[in-house]
């Protein structure tokens, strides 16, 4: 790729990422998070639809309550074509109740379903919160790497451009030949390419920053610590994640929901009890008038219903269900195994990055001594050109290793944190305002209510089919009622 070309690509990705906002940077890595947890659209989106997710609970609860309708018709007949002055009209109005008292446990355990997948929902809400939030630490992080890479290749440039100067020196002395200064020439074209691949990879990293977060970066200064946040020892990581790990405990609440529908779709052989009435009025007769000659009717009943044969439908549903409770338990026993493996691939990453970053120091250190030696030795003609630039590109190697240690390190410590389950708000910004899906469905829970709710709900749950899960997680609070 030509200079020219480069450029271009630098100026077309900047211009993307100027586009994506204009508003102010955040400059350390805690604003841009608690920018992110309160405007990116992923987790605003993922709000939204554990919102509509609530609504299932109301809808569920419906079912303990009554149904009332209200119905009237007016209209006109003639029985007889031959006496057209003679329709007859009608009319009526008639209100209709009907109050369930008992459906074998079916409402009630469908209830218990509605709350297992709102609790579910939450802990997939939990794992897009840690997703976007590693994803701006990932982009933060992009960002630093590039800029300090970039600054590397400026110095390295401009400690050539002077190693070529005193290489042209010499050479019009006669101290050194024409290769050393085609050598000195060759390594700072090499360099200038480097630094307009590290523009190119800064603005890449810019575009990427402005879209998770929303702003373009700044001057972003050093990213915080992590290690205080990380457990001692990788088998308090494992079990930690076993406990916290948002897949783990989606796909356990999962399991619960899907065990109670086994236990709905059991229920559906069972008797059911409602109360019904109605009360209406009707009006009409001989001259065309549908208001005249009124009657009232009012009806009360108590229906009981028994199923006897479904054509085997009832049965259908029973094994549908508990097929599907069966592929939830498998799922768990999946996404145990997926958030092990997270946290044993993060956990050797990060003590690769470790052992990597001391090397990579120690590598500085050695290569910046032995290249101010070996400048000092060239001036005394003690070295060559080439055994100068050779010291330079091995200095300029080892810092930029360095950065991407450093980079690797932090990034592979948010993975962990990610695994475990505690890459959250609650850590990385304290003094942000949590989003608690809890105050929305304490808001919906109780709409449409009704005094009588609990007594139905408890009549219901008599002789009901029992619901075989296992014990659920106990870092999220059941719902309140």
């Amino acid at each position: 790729m030509t200079p020219s070309c480069r450029m271009g690509l630098v100026a077309a990705v900047a211009s993307v990422a100027i586009g994506l906002s204009s508003l102010a940077a955040a400059d350390d890595l805690v604003d841009a998070i608690a920018l992110t947890y309160q405007t990116n659209p992923t987790l605003q989106a993922q709000r939204a639809s554990q919102r509509a997710l609530d609504e299932s609970y109301v809808q569920a609860r419906s079912g303990l309550r009554p149904d009332v309708t209200i119905s009237g018709s007016v209209g006109l007949s003639n029985t007889d074509p031959s006496s057209l002055n003679q329709p007859i009209g009608s009319s009526s109005l008639s209100l209709s109740v009907s109050q369930p008292l008992y459906t074998g446990g079916r409402v009630s355990t469908q209830i218990s379903a509605a709350e297992a997948d709102i609790l579910g929902g939450r802990e997939g809400l939990r794992r897009v919160e840690q997703g976007v939030i590693q994803s701006v630490i990932s982009a933060y992080v992009d960002v630093r790497r590039d800029q300090q890479r970039l600054l590397i290749s400026d110095d390295n440039v401009a400690v050539l451009s002077r190693q070529l100067q005193e290489a042209q020196a010499r050479f019009d002395v006669g101290e050194i030949t024409r290769t050393d200064v085609a050598q000195a020439q060759a390594r700072l074209a090499s360099a200038q390419a480097q630094r307009s691949n590290s523009q190119a990879s800064l603005a890449i990293s810019r575009a990427n920053y402005a879209s998770v977060v929303g702003q373009n970066p700044g001057d972003l200064a050093p990213e915080p610590p992590l290690a205080t946040l990380l457990p001692a020892t990788v088998e308090l990581a494992f079990e930690q994640a076993a406990r916290d790990n948002p897949q783990v405990r989606q796909a356990d609440y999962t399991e619960q929901a899907s065990a109670a529908r086994v236990a709905a779709a059991r229920a559906l052989n069972r008797p059911s009890v409602s109360l019904r009435g109605s009360v209406g009025v009707n009006g009409g007769g001989p001259g065309g008038s549908p208001f005249a000659d009124y009657s009232q009717n009012v009806s009360a009943s108590a229906v009981a219903s028994f199923p006897l044969y479904t054509g085997g439908f009832n049965s259908s549903q029973i094994r549908a269900a508990a097929e599907r409770n069966n592929v939830d338990r498998i799922n768990i026993e999946t996404a145990r195994r997926q958030a092990l493996l997270a946290v044993s691939q993060a956990w050797n990453q990060l003590l690769g990055s470790r052992a990597v970053l001391l090397s990579n120091e120690e590598q500085v250190r050695a290569a910046t001594i032995a290249f101010e030696g070996t400048r000092q030795e060239a001036r005394v003609g003690l070295r060559t050109t080439l055994d100068v630039l050779n010291a330079e590109q091995e200095l300029r190697v080892a810092q930029l290793s360095l950065v991407d240690a450093r980079h690797n390190e932090y990034v592979a410590s948010a993975a962990v944190l990610a695994a475990i389950g505690a890459l959250n708000i609650g850590s990385l910004a304290p003094n942000v305002p949590i989003y608690d899906p809890q105050s929305h469905f304490n808001e919906v829970r109780r709409a449409g209510s009704t005094p009588w709710d609990g007594a139905v709900q408890g009549l219901d749950g008599v002789a009901s089919p029992i619901i075989q899960v296992r014990p659920p997680p106990t870092a999220t609070a059941p719902l309140a009622r």
